[in-house]
């Protein structure tokens, strides 16, 4: 497997000397410069490659080229988005970067109710806590109809939750869930923006949303299967329903009829094991298994989950998921890949949001400099154990 690294561009505190000093070959980036449904243009695609490849790596990854809102609820005008994404793949595709991650997800993208919860060890985790987001859904954000997705205790659970805090740390509540996160598809949000952009996405049921996808996929698939290129759909995270919108990447059986519908090598999953494992519903070792054919992307993590549906994302190693057993479906799934002829046969993989650690830099919540160090480095030597014992 490629060892690669979350890189934000030139803006990022973390220099790719250091991303090359920890032991990364491979780069994961994105224009985010660019808004969505903006051209990826050439010259614009071969600067970032120039950048990357003065430090000794390689871009070896696109996270993410966002899918405008437009696309995904089929507004008037969405035809012209389509037609930019299309030209930006080919122009990746000419460039030779030949996995593209994605994501489907409505509104929001990666949700916490606090970026920076204080392990026992004193590290800092990107925590869910369900009481909090019951909280926010039903009496900061006021969704209506939120109250009714809920039952008595965990309304009642959410109101003890609110009462017990300050203004100071109400505020900071919404800050975490609203404000926007690194990788989203939206600028963001403050709870008046947040509910313009839910009642854009009134009716649109699962359903709905996953025949879009569907059709998505048919329209950008065939500029893929022209340069080789493999799509890699990111799982809702967490896993479950949010704010009333749609979900339709959160278990096997939805990444399944997406292979069923458009079964083309080029359309397939990120194996993010720490979004997909913060659903009770799944288990890391089944899915791997289960979906290794069409793993084209892998973000290596897990988190801990508690009985109400809470999780903190626990160190690499640590928490619900076996990444032991990952890591060894994945390398058994690379050499079937090899044996094959196949010219994309390595996986490239991360290390995930990881824990800020003293004295670390970590400007950007969830992806600190020491913490994803720790990170890659125990992932590194569970990889080598792997390879030499298989």
């Amino acid at each position: 497997m490629e060892q690669c690294w979350r890189w934000f561009g030139p803006e990022d505190p973390i220099a790719l000397r250091k991303v090359r000093q920890a032991g990364a070959t491979g780069v994961v980036s994105a224009l985010h410069h660019l808004a969505p449904g903006a051209i990826w243009s050439p010259e614009a695609i071969s600067a970032r490659q120039a950048v990357i490849e003065s430090a000794g790596l390689t871009w070896r990854v696109v996270e993410s080229l966002p899918v405008p809102t437009s696309i995904r609820l089929s507004e008037a005008g969405h035809e012209a988005d389509l037609e930019r994404y299309i030209q930006s793949l080919e122009n990746l595709g000419q460039a030779g970067i030949r996995t593209i991650c994605y994501n489907f997800m409505p509104v929001i993208d990666w949700t916490r109710t606090e970026l920076a919860w204080q392990a026992p060890d004193g590290s800092l985790a990107l925590r869910f806590e369900a009481s909090a987001w019951v909280a926010f859904d039903v009496f900061l954000l006021q969704r209506p109809g939120a109250e009714a997705e809920y039952n008595t205790a965990q309304l009642e659970t959410a109101e003890r939750y609110l009462a017990g805090l300050s203004e100071a740390q109400r505020k900071r509540l919404i800050a975490d869930v609203a404000s926007g996160l690194p990788g989203a598809n939206e600028e963001g949000h403050s709870l008046e923006s947040l509910r313009d952009q839910l009642a854009r996405w009134q009716g649109v049921t699962p359903d709905i949303l996953r025949k879009r996808l569907i059709q998505f996929l048919s329209e950008v698939v065939p500029t893929c299967e022209r340069y080789g290129m493999r799509l890699a759909i990111h799982p809702d995270d967490p896993p479950r329903p949010l704010l009333g919108l749609p979900r339709i990447a959160s278990c096997g059986n939805d990444f399944e009829i997406l292979f069923q519908a458009v079964p083309s090598e080029s359309n397939g999953v990120t194996l993010c094991v720490g979004s997909l494992t913060a659903g009770s519903h799944n288990n890391a070792s089944t899915l791997v298994r289960r979906l290794a054919p069409r793993i084209h992307f892998a973000h290596l993590r897990s988190v801990a989950l508690e009985p109400d549906g809470s999780f903190v994302e626990a160190d690499h190693l640590d928490g619900d998921a076996d990444l032991v057993d990952v890591i060894r479906v994945l390398v058994a799934e690379e050499r079937k890949r090899h044996h094959a002829g196949r010219l994309d046969w390595s996986i490239a993989m991360r290390p995930d949001h990881g824990r800020a650690l003293d004295g670390d830099i970590d400007t950007l919540p969830g992806y600190p400099w020491l913490g994803r160090l720790k990170g890659l480095a125990e992932l590194r030597g569970v990889l080598r154990a792997v390879e030499a014992l298989t």
